[in-house]
């Protein structure tokens, strides 16, 4: 099955997809990453999808695949499945060539993705948890008004235009020697890990997954499509149960190999792109930044190419991001101490911590917390440091004072 699969994917196949995407994509030209080239001994590059139409990849394989149908297919109307990417990617394309277009959507789709799917003209429904739950009530709502169902990834036009990624890669980095790609469903991987090893077969092409979603990895061990049992992972555009058929044929003869990533990682990277590089970038269009640094022996003095899917992202998502990184990089640390009920002692310990430069950004003082000594009182403070040695340096001087504290430890999932 897998050759006929790829033989259905010939060259010229994604050059038509090229030529009728030419006039429709932003340009998304590499970025030179001085800061990860440094941390991982290597020429790492970023290819911002998060700049594309729509923010994502995601508008490349659904407007060839629109562009393609029919026009009885068109005159039905459209209907896609979606976490967020493939629906405003839909719903453009559907737009721009002049055909109605209905999305279904989880419904713990980020509202930031919602309202845009819909200021492009689209219907939008909201139904289930998970991308498959969308995807099934999409089927469902198809077969009763007899609209043209747009899938995602398990599509070859829509492979092809998601594989369009390639060109771009080899016409500008023809010496690259790995290129890390997300898997989701696998729509994109397939494309550009089939095309880029027609362009030059030398190339590596790496998959990643979050480790709560490792659909296509899990296949791959099992020997056929499988389901994930139990999908978890703040990256919900590649929160995928089940990976496709064609896509599961194409990546197991194209992918070199699928590592995976955790969520922590993902909260790290993010930090890393805004502050070192003014990129916001979605936490699915992370997982090949976060996948940098597992892979940092295997990729030392080599060129490589980070895709950046997508940038489609909430400001809420973005605070709990940047209050969990800064958690994690030791910014930030909250502590509990019990200090005597006396006039001046609040001011003695707020005094201490700006001596050594840190900066309260929260207080809380709780007089009815030790009912069993009434000459203490217990207060909760919060601190922003420059990183770990300075919350060391802040820890210190309390003890040193004799303040006995106890750390307000911030736990996530390694």
């Amino acid at each position: 099955m897998t050759n006929k699969i790829l033989e259905a994917l010939p060259f010229h196949r994604f050059s038509d997809a090229r030529h009728q995407l030419k006039d429709v994509l932003n340009p998304t030209n590499l970025i030179y990453s001085d800061f990860f080239s440094e941390l991982i001994d290597a020429a790492v590059y970023l290819k911002p999808e998060n700049l594309q139409r729509t923010g994502s990849y995601k508008v490349r394989g659904a407007y060839y695949k629109i562009a393609n149908l029919t026009k009885e297919q068109k005159k039905k109307g459209l209907i896609a499945a979606s976490a967020g990417n493939h629906a405003q990617g839909v719903a453009f394309a559907a737009r721009a060539l002049g055909v109605k277009a209905t999305i279904v959507m989880p419904e713990n789709t980020p509202l930031l993705k919602i309202n845009k799917t819909r200021k492009l003209g689209a219907q939008v429904v909201l139904s289930g948890e998970l991308f498959d739950d969308a995807a099934a009530k999409a089927h469902e709502l198809a077969e009763l008004h007899d609209l043209t169902y747009i899938p995602p990834f398990d599509d070859l036009d829509v492979i092809a235009g998601q594989g369009t990624i390639a060109f771009e890669l080899l016409d500008e980095l023809p010496d690259v020697d790995v290129i890390l790609v997300p898997i989701g469903g696998g729509g994109l991987a397939s494309g550009v890990a089939r095309l880029a090893k027609l362009l030059k077969p030398s190339v590596q092409v790496i998959g990643v997954e979050p480790s709560g979603a490792a659909s296509m990895k899990l296949s791959l061990e099992k020997g056929a499509v499988q389901s994930f049992p139990n999908v978890q992972t703040i990256a919900d555009g590649v929160a995928v149960k089940t990976p496709g058929k064609l896509t599961y044929e194409i990546v197991s003869a194209c992918i070199d190999q699928i590592i995976t990533v955790e969520d922590v990682n993902l909260i790290d990277s993010f930090l890393s792109m805004v502050e070192q590089h003014k990129l916001v970038c979605e936490n699915a269009g992370l997982i090949t930044i976060a996948a940098l640094f597992k892979l940092k022996e295997q990729l030392k003095g080599k060129n490589v190419i980070s895709i950046i899917s997508g940038g489609n992202i909430d400001v809420l998502t973005i605070n709990s991001l940047v209050q969990r990184g800064l958690y994690i990089r030791d910014r930030v640390f909250t502590f509990v101490a019990d200090i005597s009920d006396k006039p001046g002692e609040l001011e003695h310990i707020t005094r201490l911590i700006a001596e050594e430069k840190g900066n309260i950004i929260r207080f809380e003082h709780d007089q009815f917390s030790i009912l069993e000594r009434f000459s203490e009182v217990s207060v909760s403070i919060t601190v922003e440091t420059y990183g770990a040695e300075h919350k060391a340096q802040i820890i210190q001087a309390l003890k040193d004072k004799g303040y006995h504290i106890s750390l307000v430890e911030r736990h996530y999932k390694e």
